[in-house]
Formats: C-alpha cells, structure tokens, sequence
C-alpha cells in the first residue's frame, strides 16, 4: 500500500489529504482519505515541518494506516541528502520503518541536479528526496506513476482533497 499526502492551510487550520494505491502505475485510487487537524503551528522559517507533520500524522492515525511507502509533497532533504526536512522527520516520527519520497514542485538553494525528475512534456523538473529506499528507485517510482503531466495524478488528487475538505466547512 503507497500513501500520497498533500496538506492545505487555512486560517490556524490544516486539512491533510490523502489517497491510498497500490501500485505505482494506478490510474485511481483505492481510497480518498482527509483529515483535519483545528490548530496548527504559526509557520517558522526553516521548520516547515513543525507545521506539516502533525497533520500527516494525524491522518495516518485517524486512519490507522501503516502503509509500505508514503509521498509527500516536498523534500525530504532540503539539499538532496543530509539537510533535513518534511519527509525526514515523518520517516523518523514513524521509527523508520516506512520508506518516504518527497516531491517537491520549487527548487530550493542547495538541491543538485541528480535529484530533479522531467516527467510527461514538462520542462520543469519536480525535485526527488528520498529516504529509506534508493534515490534512483524512488525517481523510477514516482516517473512511473500515471498521468501525462509534470505532477502525478494521484498526488494532484490528494491536493484536491485537501482543498475540498476545507470548502465542505464552508
């Protein structure tokens, strides 16, 4: 089972979307999940984390999940291989047991070149960080996954849902 998250803030408020797949080439998933989370951390510079996680944290909870692989929307490390970031931390706040691959759409000061990934006919390339599984299989994996655009349908998806979980509170 792969897990894909995105997060969307709102006010002092997070709603983390979700969808669960299991392989990498699916087209759809085989569940939509959100989670919101009513307070969350006032952004600090260089701790996006501290933010972020607790909401993921909070879906994989409210859901009991305990999948083989997550991706995040972002970096895992900030400079490709040791600075850490999102994905970091969430691999260590799950005992290092569940390998994560961030996908980050920006690139940030200090990411080398063997991490960006060109994906459909984009130009523009999406910025892969891994742990707990290779570098070039995670690039494999997430070049793999369906949809002809640069950003993966399934994680366009867990974007939207996080999104839309926001408009039903409406």
């Amino acid at each position: 089972m792969i897990l894909a998250v995105d997060v969307f803030y709102y006010e002092n408020k997070g709603n983390t979307g979700g969808v669960i797949f299991e392989n990498w080439t699916d087209e759809r998933p085989a569940v939509e999940l959100i989670a919101k989370i009513d307070t969350i951390e006032k952004y600090e510079p260089g701790s996006f984390y501290k933010r972020e996680l607790p909401c993921i944290l909070k879906l994989i909870k409210d859901h009991s999940l305990h999948p083989d692989f997550i991706v995040i929307d972002g970096y895992v490390f900030t400079d490709g291989i040791s600075r850490p970031g999102l994905g970091f931390y969430l691999y260590n706040s799950l005992s290092c047991k569940t390998p994560v691959i961030g996908v980050a759409k920006s690139y940030f000061n200090g990411i080398p070149p063997y991490c960006e990934l060109l994906r459909g006919k984009s130009k523009r390339p999406l910025f892969i960080t891994s742990i707990g599984i290779n570098l070039e299989l995670a690039k494999e994996c997430i070049a793999k996954m369906h949809g002809k655009s640069r950003i993966p349908s399934l994680l366009k998806l867990a974007d939207q849902l996080s999104k839309k979980s926001r408009k039903q509170q409406r």
